[in-house]
């Protein structure tokens, strides 16, 4: 079913509006036509839970996120889904090495990406600058990989859950260039979470609220979490 944003208003008259999350917001940097890339790209609008590309389609573009935030995953033959990776605003994805998706990406959220062409080293355009930038993303994209992977051998559910938190809360505040005092708000459902670190919601849902009884996170809406305690957080992932 479409992802849904739904949010817990206490004492909403005696608090000011929260300023819109930052995975609606289109990315700063240029992503247009060229985008720095050499290569005209093509703006793509997606609704919740809409698939971008398949497992196994031919991979003929890489992506850059203008708003919403977009997963990576893969469905495994007993129909269990595994989620590789989020991205936000401004990060690139869907980068191969062969000639086919070996995941599937589906929007989370309303999305907007921008398609540029993609055909391995071919794809490298002639402007040094330009080749720098692309390497750059690609190797994000490994850097991304391995973070995860690392992330899915740490031994309990706590240690997964902190650090989740400590990662998307840093990632999305750097998209509102400030951290927020009211936190920030999560595109992601807690089954989409349970998926990403290998748990079961119920285990991601009694985890968090381990954290917020201990008083290392805030959440104060259905989809929006506070750092309380960065300490607290880290000495729980560790």
């Amino acid at each position: 079913m479409p992802a849904s944003l739904s949010l817990v208003h206490d004492d909403a008259a005696a608090r000011p509006p929260f300023a819109p999350p930052s995975w609606t917001r289109p990315a700063q940097e240029r992503v247009s036509a060229d985008a720095g890339h050499g290569s005209a790209g093509r703006t793509l609008h997606f609704s919740p839970d809409s698939e971008i590309y398949a497992d196994g389609d031919e991979c003929q573009s890489y992506y850059r996120v203008v708003s919403g935030v977009v997963r990576t995953c893969k469905f495994r033959s007993d129909g269990r889904r595994q989620i590789d990776a989020f991205y936000l605003p401004g990060e690139a994805f869907g980068f191969e090495a062969g000639a086919r998706h070996t995941l599937c990406a589906e929007a989370v959220s309303e999305a907007v990406v921008v398609a540029f062409r993609w055909r391995g080293q071919a794809s490298l355009p002639d402007d040094a600058r330009a080749a720098q930038d692309l390497f750059a993303e690609a190797l994000n994209e490994m850097r991304r990989a391995q973070e995860h992977a690392l992330l899915l051998g740490r031994r309990s559910a706590l240690q997964k859950v902190a650090a989740f938190v400590i990662d998307i809360v840093d990632r999305l505040s750097a998209r509102q260039r400030r951290h927020d005092e009211d936190g920030v708000e999560l595109a992601m459902s807690r089954q989409d979470i349970a998926d990403y670190l290998g748990l079961t919601i119920e285990t991601v849902s009694r985890t968090l609220s381990l954290l917020e009884r201990d008083e290392a996170i805030a959440l104060p809406a259905a989809r929006r979490l506070r750092l309380v305690d960065r300490a607290a957080l880290r000495a729980a992932a560790a």
